[in-house]
């Protein structure tokens, strides 16, 4: 079958910039399908003895004539490997060709390259949460590239749909060997959405030519989101701990559930972010660690009864927090003890508050979903569906009311027809 890849090799001269060189430097300039690079055949050579047009050097000095030879070898090497690629069906792009010539292109765009380039890039714009979850994601990559290919790194041009399908599969197929569980289906699809927005980058910076996941199609299962029921949270206040570190977590767990921080914001909240609002309250002041998205809630009395409790509090003074936070594995393993104490059988976690405060503390007392989306800092009210789940007892409240209406329409009618 005839290849519908374009090749060329052209060779140019170089002269070095703000240097009073007398010599300029030889490249081999490869192009393949439109894109070109350029390799140093580290061969110097007087610009006046170089032909531009014909890519050699002038004349029938000895030193012309070996340039010329060694330019023709080059030539040949390089087309060779071309063909050779063609003829083992490997990826043909521009970086394989040059990579094949020099056994290794340091210019070549790998994709360890792309996620040192990527995570240089984010360090400054992702939150450090953020930041850890790609790094995960990164080093799946690895364990697949090792497992698989026998390879440490890859081209990027070796990107392809076969290659998504194969790390789909190993993902779902891997074992952990230390504690953790194997990862389900939403696991698995967020660590090809963060694979997949590496390789935006990549394109957007025009280092790889095709979209491996042109016709990829991600699938995320429909997740129940928990939350704390009205009954659940006024056990959960009402509950006496005698030991300080659950009593501690308890408090912070409930101010989250009333103010919908998230834990990594909970954790950096200081006194500065308490201030008087519009309405002469207090009000929380903030921005999301995650999105750096401005926050503005009002301060409702049971988190303000909970925040009093600890302005003389020694650790949190010392941190210049309002509480006084521990690491977010610690506190989740205590609220484990705090559930068992008191008899929920959800998994509580900070994630758990934030969805109550969305579905029980506002919605479900008629606060409406766009001043909800607003005080959980989203940029879009589709995010806060996902949180706000409409309870079954909201929605008998609101059909009650509308029955009543109709009802009192079907009065006023009644009496007018007769009247």
């Amino acid at each position: 079958m005839k290849s519908t890849n374009t090749f060329g090799i052209q060779f140019i001269i170089r002269i070095p910039k703000n240097e009073k060189a007398t010599e300029a430097t030889v490249y081999a300039r490869i192009t393949v399908n439109g894109r070109r690079s350029e390799i140093s055949l580290k061969k110097k050579i007087d610009p006046k003895f170089w032909d531009e047009a014909k890519g050699r050097a002038k004349g029938k000095r000895d030193e012309s004539a070996g340039l010329n030879n060694y330019i023709e070898r080059i030539r040949s090497i390089i087309a060779d490997g071309y063909h050779n690629l063609i003829q083992e069906r490997k990826p043909i792009n521009v970086d394989s060709v040059k990579a094949l010539f020099t056994g290794h292109d340091e210019d070549a765009v790998t994709i360890k390259k792309l996620f040192e380039y990527h995570n240089q890039e984010a360090a400054y714009k992702l939150a450090p949460g953020t930041m850890k979850n790609y790094g995960t994601t990164q080093r799946y990559i690895g364990k697949f590239l090792r497992d698989k290919y026998h390879r440490h790194d890859i081209l990027l041009s070796e990107l392809t749909y076969r290659f998504l399908l194969d790390f789909e599969s190993y993902l779902r197929s891997y074992v952990p060997k230390d504690h953790q569980q194997r990862l389900h289906n939403n696991g698995i699809m967020k660590h090809i959405e963060r694979l997949r927005k590496m390789v935006n980058l990549a394109i957007k910076l025009d280092w790889l030519e095709k979209d491996p996941f042109a016709n990829f199609k991600k699938h995320f299962d429909k997740v129940e989101r928990q939350c704390l029921t009205s009954e659940e949270l006024s056990l959960l206040e009402k509950k006496v701990f005698k030991i300080e570190r659950l009593k501690n977590v308890r408090d912070m767990f409930l101010f989250c559930c009333y103010t919908g921080l998230a834990f990594i914001d909970l954790a950096g909240l200081t006194p500065d972010n308490i201030v008087t609002g519009i309405d002469g309250g207090l009000w929380l002041y903030t921005s999301r660690a995650k999105t750096d998205t401005s926050v503005r809630v009002p301060i409702l009395p049971q988190a303000k009864r909970i925040m009093d409790q600890y302005k003389d509090n020694p650790k949190a003074q010392s941190s210049g927090t309002v509480f006084p936070v521990l690491s977010n594995q610690r506190m989740n393993g205590y609220l484990k003890e705090i559930a068992d104490i008191c008899n929920i059988s959800k998994k509580l976690t900070f994630h758990i508050a934030r969805h109550t405060f969305a579905t029980t503390v506002t919605l479900s007392n008629g606060v409406p979903i766009e001043s909800v989306s607003r005080m959980l800092g989203h940029t879009s009210i589709r995010t806060t569906q996902l949180y706000a789940k409409v309870l079954e007892k909201k929605v008998s409240e609101d059909m009650g009311r509308l029955k009543q209406r109709l009802c009192g329409n079907e009065a006023d009618n009644l009496a007018i027809a007769q009247s």
